[in-house]
């Protein structure tokens, strides 16, 4: 296996050589989910999702059957503003009663240039399914506090109108308030479960 080809299976999950699937826990308090959104057209306003789980499983030989599912609380949006919070937590955005949470499974991972790689999979908001690929770059796997971390990084832009995100007013001078496109940006630390 490619040096580079190494890392990036690693950077997912594992050691190379790893005759069974392992399972790699993401770690909550070393990761983050978050998107900006661009606003009055103007300026760009980022936020986050803070309550989350994530687990990966790869078998350390065969990319392709690598597994990375996510389940993110609805209600845990952030964004430093709490009238703006609650908006988004209400029908005209996430609906949070009814959909109360946000689900990821990836189908197909594919190995790219150096430390990249795509993950494809089913992206769920509001009880609508559509599919995403995300961008990945492996950052690398450690040894440290008592475990076996390794670390990615993903980013992908959706329309949220694809899964009926769909508030929005138009301004007198073209645009929206609320752009309809989203860059997700994710940040992962995941520990390999003893």
């Amino acid at each position: 296996m490619a040096k580079t080809t190494a890392i990036v299976v690693a950077g997912l999950l594992a050691l190379s050589g790893v005759s069974h699937a392992e399972v790699w826990k993401v770690d909550p308090a070393h990761s983050s989910i978050g998107f900006t959104v661009r606003h009055l057209v103007v300026t760009k306003v980022n936020g986050l999702f803070t309550d989350f789980d994530g687990e990966i499983t790869y078998d350390g030989k065969d990319l392709s059957k690598a597994a990375v599912t996510f389940t993110v609380q609805a209600k845990s949006i952030s964004t430093d503003n709490q009238q703006r919070d609650d908006h988004l937590r209400g029908a005209d955005f996430f609906a949070v009663d009814s959909f109360p949470t946000l689900t990821f499974k990836s189908t197909k991972i594919v190995p790219g240039q150096g430390d990249n790689f795509k993950m494809t999979g089913d992206l769920t908001i509001r009880g609508i399914t559509k599919e995403v690929t995300f961008d990945c770059t492996a950052n690398g796997i450690v040894s440290a506090f008592g475990g076996t971390r390794a670390g990615f990084s993903a980013t992908a832009t959706i329309n949220r109108q694809d899964f009926k995100v769909s508030w929005s007013k138009a301004l007198d001078g073209g645009g929206l308030v609320v752009s309809d496109e989203v860059k997700l940006n994710i940040e992962i630390e995941a520990v390999k479960a003893q």
